[in-house]
């Protein structure tokens, strides 16, 4: 205990000096950081230092999404010393990193994923790379594989070797054995493979224990939408069914996410009697409750992290804003408490850790601040800084958001994040309401360069978090359901109604501006309230629900994921802004990239010539090279300059 309590001295005094930096740089900028002071576009449009960045189970090497040139890239460098030995690998054409891991110390495996023309539609098709640290070779894993999904990762080594375990169909047709997931052992450094667990009907896929052990699968059968939990105890037996669940009720399997060794026990996020999210240890077999792991007072848990190798719980993921994960290892509770006193108005985030905890990568923000990373090794009580998140703004105080409610015409009780220009009186300001995109999402108090920069240029900002948004629990989320262009639309234009009535918002200048379902939100905001909004951004967006909702992309669950939508509106057709056109009176900006495989760019195309056609004012800016994320700086330097231009065409902020 005397060693940690030094080391958390060390840590104490080495974020105090980092703090009295930024503090010191802050307060030189201040003055500087006025309402009429204007960062460049390209100073907000910035890509992060990284992203997705992980400790190797040494600690020695980080790997993420650089950003090099504008670009991302994958990269593997020493954390500390000499980077000459740095791997650059560029992202494959035509696909979207979802993740990325490591395997031991020498090797990193990608997840990558494709929007892919099969069978006369769109499917999302994904696979592997791996990548080498001391040879930078990129090796393709299970390419050729037959089917759509062949980069379901179920176990990593952390030691020396190379094999892990990965489940990939072998066909596209599900009247196939094949098309049902093996399970593979694939040597990532050479691509050789070998069956472990053989394809079993319905098995749509399977999980393993921190050992390597095919554990359970998941059957799923899309007619019924009904999923079932098979089990074993080891690696060898036979499986058991244990638990069902009718996944279109809401219904839930009790997916074990750590095995107890040496017994039938495992831990599961499951809902209590109030029905808040626990974390609970359950047998597995039986399907009785052991005891309650961890439950937040007032908020519910929404995911766990494991040490590196599977094998512990450390902490927890909540709903709580105060303290969104709540660590139960007593080393990083107190990484994580030494830290925050330290900083205590800064968001701390212990981004990575090493396999024995003795190093980790850390990131103190705000939300008027992008933020520095930081390595801590507690072998040599040291702190190093490694980067400024964004070096164009540096330690810049940028405009502070604050939570905001207000009361929906229904009465219920609306949350929102409201961003006000720095140095400008809230006084009948020019104003852009926000929504999220998702819809099953949230905003909250951490930094958004679309609203820094927007609050930059003079406009107050809300982000409402719309009844369906997560975060406020179960029944919250559920009061979307059959509201999805209705109820969920009023929030966001009661939102707006409410910062006229607090004199906050000029009424003759108020825009909306959205992403994804942000986007659908804006062109239907000015449809549904076509005399509220001066204009719309939208970014990305979706104007034919129904298209949207018969595109899954090929997957399995296309019943499931219909249904599922189906229940946030009665009627797609009737809450569509493509079929709404001729109630459109404001002029609206379509922003989509070319290469965007979440949101196909024909729905902004389409949109586009609808407005056209019904001789509306309609502006469209097709971005050959971006994706859904704007991961190139070229692309969100076009993103955030076609913003300001038709802002300041339609709705000036002076």
């Amino acid at each position: 205990m005397r060693a940690v309590a030094l080391a958390l001295a060390m840590i104490l005094v080495a974020v105090h000096a980092v703090s009295a930096r930024a503090q010191d740089v802050d307060a030189k900028t201040a003055s500087q950081t006025t309402a009429t002071t204007q960062l460049s576009v390209s100073a907000f449009a910035r890509l992060p230092f990284v992203e997705h960045a992980a400790l190797s189970p040494d600690g020695t090497q980080m790997a993420g999404l650089f950003a090099i040139d504008g670009q991302q890239h994958i990269l593997i460098t020493p954390v500390v010393g000499d980077r000459s030995a740095r791997v650059v690998v560029g992202i494959p054409d035509q696909t979207q990193v979802g993740w990325l891991r490591w395997v031991g110390n020498d090797n990193i495996v990608v997840g990558l994923t494709a929007l892919l023309r099969v069978q006369m539609d769109n499917w999302y098709v994904s696979r592997l790379i791996g990548v080498n640290r001391a040879t930078g070779k990129v090796t393709k894993l299970l390419w050729d594989a037959g089917g759509q999904n062949a980069a379901d990762v179920l176990w990593v080594p952390t030691d020396d070797t190379t094999e892990i375990l990965v489940a990939a169909q072998q066909s596209i047709y599900s009247n196939l054995p094949e098309f049902w997931p093996t399970v593979y052992r694939v040597d990532v450094t050479t691509g050789r493979k070998r069956i472990e667990e053989r394809p079993r009907t319905n098995v749509l896929s399977w999980g393993a224990d921190h050992l390597g052990h095919v554990r359970y699968g998941i059957g799923y059968r899309d007619h019924s939408t009904r999923s079932t939990l098979v089990y074993r105890p080891d690696g060898r037996g036979a499986f058991r069914t244990i638990d069902r669940a009718k996944l279109i009720d809401e219904e839930e399997l009790a997916v074990p996410l750590l095995f107890n060794p040496g017994s039938d026990h495992g831990l599961v996020i499951k809902e209590d009697e109030t029905g808040r999210s626990i974390v609970a240890e359950v047998d597995l077999v039986s399907g009785n409750d052991i005891r309650v792991v961890y439950a937040a007072p007032e908020a519910d848990v929404e995911a766990i992290r494991l040490s590196l190798d599977g094998s512990r719980l450390l902490g927890v993921y909540t709903t709580d804003r105060d303290q969104p994960v709540h660590w139960i290892d007593p080393v990083m509770a107190a990484y994580q408490k030494a830290m925050q006193a330290a900083s205590p108005k800064s968001d701390v985030r212990i981004v990575s850790y090493n396999q024995d905890l003795s190093k980790l990568l850390v990131r103190f923000s705000t939300a008027d601040s992008p933020g520095l990373l930081f390595y801590y090794d507690d072998t040599a009580k040291d702190l190093v800084q490694l980067a400024e998140i964004n070096a164009d703004i540096g330690a810049r105080r940028l405009a502070r958001p604050k939570f905001i409610k207000y009361k929906a015409r229904d009465g219920l009780e609306i949350e929102g994040v409201l961003t006000l220009p720095r140095g400008v009186a809230a006084k009948a300001l020019p104003f852009i309401v926000m929504p999220h995109g998702g819809p099953w999402a949230h905003d909250d108090l951490s930094y958004d360069y679309w609203v820094q920069f927007l609050a930059n240029r003079g406009y107050a900002v809300l982000q409402p978090n719309f009844r369906g948004s997560t975060g406020y629990g179960a029944a919250f989320s559920k009061a979307g359901q059959g509201q999805m262009g209705f109820a969920m639309q009023d929030d966001i234009s009661d939102g707006v109604r409410w910062a006229i009535a607090e004199g906050i918002a000029d009424p003759k200048r108020v825009c909306i501006v959205g992403a994804s379902y942000g986007g659908y939100a804006a062109m239907w905001g000015i449809a549904k309230d076509p005399d509220l909004y001066r204009c719309a951004v939208s970014i990305n967006g979706v104007s034919n629900l129904r298209r949207e909702v018969n595109d899954f992309g090929g997957t399995v669950r296309e019943t499931l994921y219909r249904g599922q939508w189906e229940k946030m509106t009665p009627d797609f057709a009737a809450v569509s802004p493509i079929n709404a056109v001729d109630r459109i009176k404001t002029p609206l900006l379509l922003i989509h990239g070319k290469k965007d495989v979440t949101v196909d760019q024909v729905q902004s195309v389409k949109m586009n010539a609808a407005m056209a056609k019904a001789g509306k004012a309609v502006e469209f800016v097709s971005i050959p090279l971006a994706d859904h994320y704007f991961t190139r700086e070229a692309d969100r330097i076009t993103l955030l300059a076609s913003i300001e231009a038709f802002l300041q065409k339609y709705n000036p902020p002076d």
